[in-house]
């Protein structure tokens, strides 16, 4: 796909759709007034009758425009430009152009009130652009014959200024690929994504962005004493595998950064076992690795110069006669002997053998992604990360990112009155804690693991999938926390 940024007027770009972004200001002004006034003033008149307020993410099309060389024309609102930020940048663009590539081989231009500039700069709006026309065509309907939306031929973002905009367009289009892989996989279902095939698919990417990949089979997890993910996959029929990639673009002596990712493909909750209405989207349980994997695909396609390792525990939590027990005891990788009081809080366990995988092979810091919680998800909602860390300054760092992505992220408690919360009589610890602050003490559970190695937990059962969709986003998987993580990376 062609994505371009033009100083042609928007009137005059020839393309089948033409997407609007105004603010909810009385006087129209600049170029979108230029607009306007080619349009009759079609836009002005819909808002002083009241029929388009311009509120945030209101949708005016308007099919056949005369006056303009657009065929259509999408209005779409942004609200008061002094509450202007990218993630209302983001979502009222998608607004946008997910109305427009309903067909195949559409071409696109869009126009962005230029108040946008006093609350974003115009590098965040050309990238947000670039990531959007990407993205915007990937939903949750991988199995349809017929998909709901197609990518673009061609996008044009028309601006008053153009001068060195090409790093940020080609930046967004590489971000907003790497959300793609993310959705796609979590999208997937489980007869289709299990360890073997996800495993499969990380040495595709790898090879595709000249990472080196290592894939440890059962055999030699076996060797590694990784004995408590091994419980975990017991029970399945579907063999475990661990993927580490590496990606190599500083220095031997510069710091490297891990990504631990929770890659569950099928969490049916073992004899701990779910609901129905649970477990019916339980295919996401791998949204960690997922999210893990397109990172590091954006960071090396972008060609930063960073360290950075991407550690994949993959398996399958299902049920069967050799599946693991309520009482079981298992030894994990580093020693520690872990009592089972819930087969459903099968992730921890997962994560704690790859995080000191992760912390022997030397790395300077870790960052784990893992659908882990539901408690999380009642402590903070749908949209927001849990942050659990023994190291400010890689929290501070990721504080920083977030806030020029427009994700939400929400630091929690860490108190040393948690850990007594796991005590066992019979093993090192156990492996779920009391009702109460289960998020946190699912967290407690990891720092077992990781020694004194700078480390943040980032707990995205929320935000990782939405069970509905809306105006800028369908159902499914929603590649939560990829534009943050890259953007550490990129040092920005």
């Amino acid at each position: 796909m062609a994505i371009t940024a033009s100083l042609t007027p928007a009137h005059e770009v020839a393309a089948d759709w033409l997407v609007v972004l105004v603010s909810d200001a009385p006087e129209l002004r600049g170029n979108m007034r230029q607009l306007d006034d080619a349009l009759s003033g079609i836009i002005r008149a819909a808002m002083e009758r009241g029929d388009f307020n311009a509120k945030p993410q209101e949708l005016l099309p308007l099919y056949q425009a005369s006056g303009v060389a657009a065929t259509n024309i999408a209005v779409v609102g942004m609200g008061p430009a002094a509450d202007w930020n990218v993630r209302g940048l983001r979502q009222s663009m998608l607004t946008g152009l997910r109305i427009c590539c309903t067909k195949i081989d559409q071409s696109v231009a869009v126009i962005v009130d230029e108040a946008v500039t006093e609350g974003l700069s115009i590098l965040q709006a050309v990238e947000t652009f670039s990531d959007c026309v990407v993205s915007a065509a990937v939903d949750a309907d991988v199995y349809k014959a017929e998909l709901k939306r197609h990518p673009f031929v061609e996008s044009t973002l028309c601006l008053a200024d153009i001068a060195d905009t090409e790093d940020a367009l080609d930046a967004g289009a590489i971000v907003g690929s790497a959300c793609n892989i993310v959705k796609d996989l979590v999208n997937r279902t489980a007869n289709d994504i299990y360890p073997e095939t996800f495993a499969a698919c990380a040495a595709e990417i790898a090879e595709d962005c000249g990472l080196k990949c290592l894939i440890l089979d059962e055999m030699q997890l076996a060797a590694e004493k990784m004995g408590a993910l091994l419980a975990v996959a017991r029970g399945s029929e579907k063999a475990p595998r661990m993927v580490k990639l590496t990606y190599q673009g500083a220095g031997s002596d510069a710091e490297t950064i891990a990504l631990v990712g929770k890659g569950v493909t099928f969490d049916s909750g073992g004899y701990s076992i779910k609901p129905t209405d649970s477990m019916i989207a339980m295919k996401a349980d791998m949204a960690g690795a997922a999210t893990a994997l397109g990172v590091i695909s954006a960071v090396a396609t972008l060609k930063l110069p960073v360290n950075l390792s991407v550690y994949l525990g993959l398996v399958e939590n299902m049920i069967s006669g050799s599946a693991y027990r309520l009482g079981d005891v298992v030894t994990a990788r580093n020693g520690t002997t872990i009592e089972i009081h819930n087969t459903d809080a099968e992730g921890r366990l997962v994560l704690g053998d790859v995080l000191s995988y992760a912390v022997d092979d030397g790395v300077d810091g870790i960052i784990d992604l893992a659908t882990l919680t539901g408690a999380c998800v009642v402590a903070l909602g749908e949209e927001i990360t849990g942050v659990f860390t023994n190291s400010a300054g890689l929290t501070d760092r990721i504080t920083a990112a977030a806030a020029s992505t427009g994700e939400f992220f929400w630091t929690m408690p860490m108190h040393k009155h948690f850990e007594p919360l796991l005590k066992s009589e019979v093993a090192d610890c156990r492996n779920v804690g009391p009702r109460w602050g289960g998020a946190v003490t699912a967290a407690k559970f990891l720092e077992k693991f990781v020694g004194n190695t700078p480390w943040v937990h980032l707990d995205i059962a929320g935000p990782s999938w939405a069970d509905s969709g809306t105006a800028w986003q369908d159902c499914g998987g929603t590649a939560s926390c990829v534009r943050t993580l890259v953007r550490i990376f990129r040092g920005e």
